[in-house]
């Protein structure tokens, strides 16, 4: 009985041998029953098989069965316990039931298995699970039972089903390969025929060989495994798997094997000496015939990328054809090498005659294959720089021929920038064509004859005509670039000047406005006393020099732009606003400051006059005969006070006042109060006069 066969009742794991032993060395057989229902046929079934694994010596020392009740009823332990009396009645020397922890009904129980001993054919005892060392040692028992014995059940049915299958292939094969060997011993026609009929065996000698080492080797190191330093038996050492019959069928295959293969070597050899000398041939004359003439017929690099591609193509082809030539001389060289090495003295002569010729026919085409390959691989890449080149030199010259109309500066300065980029990337392209072109110069003038003696002077020059021209041509179009990017360069130097010149010009209008708005919001004071007066006057004709030189320079830089646009013969696009606004600033300007002098020169006038008055001692008199001073004064402070209230008005009509309506109050608030002064003044001197007339 095959496992195979029986394969889904063995998953179920009803019984199975751990590899456990008892005291008395029997082995140990386990019933584990569980809750639901166990048929009794897969049990007689599996147990079958199960006792058909051992060898006569080991079923002679008895086994001890451990049937598991501990999650089953009690009346199917004792059908099982009396199965085992049909079943293996003269191979069971002790039957152990372990019984749940709560057990069964006495009532249930009742029949006494040991009454029955003489019956049965063997002892029956029940023990709960933490007892049943004292039976068995805990390195026999498993873990279900508080032991260390490690047993993995689907491991050894796997195990099982590689050692069936071994046995079966194994025995098999031994009978094919003797079938074999024992025909080559027969006479030369029958011997024929029968190598022929049954030459190969229906399953690989070596796989087999390779399946029984391995299983061989699993048994070693299950059986001498051990645990705790002790020996850990399983049901796959050599009691249970015979591992005598393993090594002895190996033995055999080997023996066989051996046979075998000295019978297909002498085959082979007979045969391969004369197909080695017909195929010998058949290549050397191909590679010096056609494959030759291939070779002959090309020798030019293309003009262009696609053209070198294809001649890489159609060289591809030639190697194509070449590669399944050199394949057979590969396996040639291998098969006589191998005749050379098996030491036969004959035909050693021959045989190394046809390999020194095969090597040197083949060595040279393929070296000749080689160096085309490279050279249309160099000439490739010396197209494909070529190409970029002349890319890279079509997009500077596009660039160039654009006309230039960037917005401002910044625009220029990246263009400009650009343009350098593109120049520099052009003398690497053209730098590297010439590394490129320079190789394939040289592989040109190493290159030998294709075959025998063939000149090849005059295909060269023209390659080397067509490299020279087209490195040639890249200078001379790069230089043209050069040329026109000098040209381009002082143009956009001379723009971004302009563009500069305007910004400027711009910034002095800008600078300009905001002193016109400084005068009128903070240049608003008169002065307390004529002292101060006078130095806010020189201050004022220095912030005046400010804003005489701004407006200097912003003239200069439109008179620069105008410059630069009659030589870029191109129209300013903000000269032509910012002179006018420049002039018109500076004007408002110009008024504004003549009025601010105005101003303070009355300012002047008036303080000097009335401290002067003011000043002087009232016991002199006769200064003050002329009485047309004080008028003099009131009037022009009137005049400085009407002035105060009256705007600066510029040529288009517009007014500015100075500072604010409370600014102007202030300072006219003080020259009341001077005025008030000078009046007191007149009055004290007044009095006197009219006094001296009563007396």
């Amino acid at each position: 009985m095959e496992a195979s066969v029986i394969l889904p009742i063995l998953k179920k794991k009803l019984a199975f041998l751990s590899g456990g032993k008892d005291r008395r060395s029997g082995l140990i057989l386990t019933i584990p029953l569980c809750l639901e229902q166990t048929s009794m046929d897969e049990l007689s079934v599996t147990l079958d098989y199960l006792l058909s694994i051992p060898s006569e010596k080991c079923k002679a020392r008895g086994f001890t069965v451990i049937v598991d009740g501990r999650k089953s009823q009690w009346n199917v332990v004792k059908t099982v316990v009396l199965m085992l009396q049909n079943v293996v009645p003269a191979e069971v020397s002790l039957v152990c039931v372990v019984k749940p922890d709560e057990f069964w009904d006495k009532k249930v129980t009742h029949f006494c298995f040991w009454k029955e001993k003489d019956r049965l054919g063997f002892e029956v005892i029940l023990v709960s699970a933490n007892k049943l060392t004292r039976y068995i040692e805990p390195c026999q028992l498993t873990e279900d039972f508080g032991g260390t014995l490690t047993y993995d059940h689907m491991d050894w049915l796997n195990k099982r089903l590689v050692f069936e299958k071994f046995t079966k292939e194994s025995t098999s094969l031994l009978d094919e390969l003797a079938l074999i060997n024992n025909g080559s011993d027969k006479g030369t026609q029958e011997k024929e025929r029968s190598v022929d009929l049954n030459f190969l065996p229906s399953v690989d000698p070596e796989t087999v060989l390779q399946t029984g080492h391995e299983l061989l080797s699993e048994l070693q190191q299950r059986r001498f495994n051990g645990s705790d330093g002790g020996v850990s038996w399983s049901p796959m050492d050599d009691e249970l798997l015979a591992q005598p019959q393993v090594m002895k069928l190996l033995d055999s295959l080997r023996e066989q094997y051996t046979r075998y293969q000295e019978v297909c070597r002498q085959r082979s050899k007979r045969t391969q000496l004369e197909e080695i000398q017909q195929k010998v041939m058949q290549v050397v004359n191909w590679l010096e015939g056609p494959g030759s003439e291939q070779l002959r017929t090309q020798w030019g690099i293309g003009d262009s990328i696609r053209a070198s591609q294809a001649l890489q193509q159609k060289h591809e082809e030639i190697e194509s054809q070449h590669s399944e030539w050199f394949a057979v001389y590969v396996e040639l060289n291998q098969q006589i090498a191998a005749l050379l090495n098996a030491g036969d003295e004959e035909d050693l002569v021959e045989l190394k005659a046809l390999q020194q010729q095969l090597s040197d026919v083949c060595y040279r085409q393929a070296s000749q294959l080689e160096f085309r390959q490279n050279l249309l691989q160099a000439a490739l890449e010396f197209h494909s720089v070529a190409q970029d080149l002349s890319q890279q030199l079509d997009g500077l010259l596009g660039m160039l021929c654009v006309d230039v109309a960037p917005a401002d500066g910044a625009s220029i300065q990246q263009t400009l920038k650009l343009l350098e980029e593109k120049l520099k990337s052009v003398d690497l392209g053209l730098q590297g064509l010439r590394e490129k072109g320079q190789s394939l110069l040289d592989q040109i003038s190493n290159q030998a004859s294709w075959a025998y003696g063939k000149d090849v002077t005059i295909e060269n020059k023209e390659n080397v005509d067509h490299i020279q021209g087209v490195m040639e041509d890249m200078q001379l179009r790069k230089q043209r670039c050069e040329d026109m990017v000098d040209v381009r360069r002082l143009k956009m130097l001379q723009m971004v000047q302009l563009f500069k010149c305007e910004e400027d010009a711009a910034q002095a209008v800008e600078w300009l406005s905001e002193l016109l708005d400084a005068l009128l919001k903070t240049h608003i004071r008169l002065g307390d006393d004529s002292q101060e007066t006078k130095v806010l006057l020189e201050k004022h004709r220095k912030f005046v020099d400010v804003a005489q030189s701004t407006y200097d320079y912003g003239r200069q830089l439109l008179q620069a732009t105008v410059v630069l646009c009659q030589s870029l013969r191109c129209t300013s696009r903000s000269s032509g606003d910012t002179l006018p606004r420049l002039n018109r600033v500076w004007k408002q300007f110009t008024l504004t400051s003549e009025e601010r002098v105005q101003r303070l020169e009355t300012a002047v006038a008036f303080h000097s006059s009335a401290e002067k008055i003011l000043q002087e001692c009232p016991e002199q008199p006769e200064a003050f005969n002329e009485m047309e001073q004080f008028d003099e004064i009131e009037a022009v402070g009137k005049s400085l006070l009407d002035r105060l209230t009256v705007p600066v008005v510029y040529p288009d009509g517009s007014e500015q006042y100075f500072g604010s309506p409370s600014d102007m109050a202030s300072a006219a608030e003080h020259i009341r109060e001077k005025m008030k002064l000078v009046s007191l003044k007149k009055q004290q001197l007044r009095q006197p006069e009219v006094a001296t007339p009563e007396s």
